[in-house]
C-alpha cells in the first residue's frame, strides 16, 4: 500500500511532466483547428494552404536540399551575430556597471541607437558592409546588444555590497573578485538576458536577408511571397521558430548546468 507521504511526493512530479508536454499538446489541437479553417474558409492555397500542403512542400523542399542548405545559412548568421552581440554586450556592460559616469555619457547614445528600429538602419548597413554575411551578422548583434547589456548592468550591480567586503577582507584581486564573485552572482540575470538575446537573434538575422539576400530563409519568404508559394513562406516560417525554440532551448539548458547551486 502506498504510504500518503509517497503520494504527495510523487504528485508534484506528474504535474511537473505533464506541464512539459502541453506544448506539444497545443500544437497537436492547432494542427486540426487549421485544417478546419481551411476547408470552412474555402480559401485558395495561394492564401492559405492547407497544414497537408505546408507537409508536402516541406517534404519537397527537404529532397531537393534547398530547406537544408538556406536554413544552415540562416544559422550560421545567427550563431556569429549572437556570439559577437553577446560578448560586446557583456564586455560594455560589466564596464558600465562599474563606471556611473561612463553610463551617463554613454546612455543617451545607447537609448538612442534602441530608439531608431533596426528595419530603418538595415539598408545603411548592406550599402556600407555588402550583401554578404557581415552585413546580416552586425544586424543580428545590434538587435542582440542591447537586452544583454541591461541584463550585465543589473546584474552586476545586484551584487550585495557585503559580499565585496568579505572579499576584500580575503585580499583578493580585481579577477579573483570578477570569477569568483561578480560572474557567479550575477550568472542568473545574465542568462536572462541570453535568453532574450537568443530569440531576437533570429529576428535581426531575418531582417538582414530580407532587405537584400540571395541565401537563407529569409531569402525563401521573399522566393516564396514573389511566386505566390504561400506553402514556402510557411515552411521558412516554421523553421525560423523552429531555430528560435532550439536556441532558447539550449540558453535554459545551459542556465540548468551553470545554476545547479540555486537549487
Amino acid at each position: 500500500m502506498t504510504s500518503p507521504l509517497r503520494m504527495k511526493i510523487m504528485k508534484p512530479n506528474t504535474l511537473q511532466t505533464l506541464s512539459r508536454w502541453l506544448g506539444l499538446v497545443s500544437i497537436l489541437l492547432a494542427i486540426p483547428l487549421w485544417a478546419l479553417v481551411v476547408q470552412l474558409s474555402g480559401l485558395p492555397k495561394f492564401i492559405l494552404p492547407s497544414p497537408i500542403d505546408v507537409w508536402t512542400r516541406f517534404l519537397m523542399a527537404m529532397k531537393d536540399g534547398s530547406l537544408l542548405f538556406h536554413t544552415g545559412v540562416t544559422l550560421i548568421e545567427i550563431l556569429l551575430g549572437l556570439l559577437a552581440g553577446v560578448c560586446f554586450a557583456t564586455v560594455a556592460g560589466y564596464a558600465l556597471a562599474k563606471s556611473r559616469s561612463l553610463e551617463q555619457i554613454l546612455s543617451p547614445y545607447l537609448v538612442a541607437s534602441q530608439a531608431i528600429p533596426i528595419v530603418a538602419i538595415a539598408p545603411l548597413l548592406v550599402i556600407w558592409l555588402g550583401d554578404g554575411i557581415l552585413s546580416k551578422v552586425v544586424i543580428c548583434a545590434l538587435i542582440v546588444f542591447f537586452p544583454v547589456l541591461v541584463n550585465t548592468i543589473v546584474g552586476i550591480r545586484a551584487v550585495s555590497k557585503s559580499l565585496y567586503d568579505l572579499m576584500n577582507s580575503l585580499h583578493a584581486t580585481r579577477w579573483q573578485i570578477l570569477w569568483k564573485l561578480e560572474l557567479p552572482a550575477s550568472m542568473p540575470i545574465l542568462f536572462g538576458g541570453l535568453r532574450i538575446g537568443a530569440t531576437l537573434s533570429v529576428i535581426g538575422a531575418i531582417v538582414g536577408e530580407l532587405v537584400d539576400a540571395e541565401q537563407g530563409l529569409g531569402f525563401l519568404l521573399k522566393l516564396g511571397d514573389f511566386q505566390y508559394d504561400t506553402s514556402m513562406v510557411f515552411v521558412a516560417v516554421f523553421m525560423l521558430v523552429a531555430l528560435a525554440l532550439a536556441l532558447y532551448g539550449v540558453v535554459t539548458l545551459l542556465e540548468r548546468r551553470f545554476l545547479k547551486w540555486q537549487q
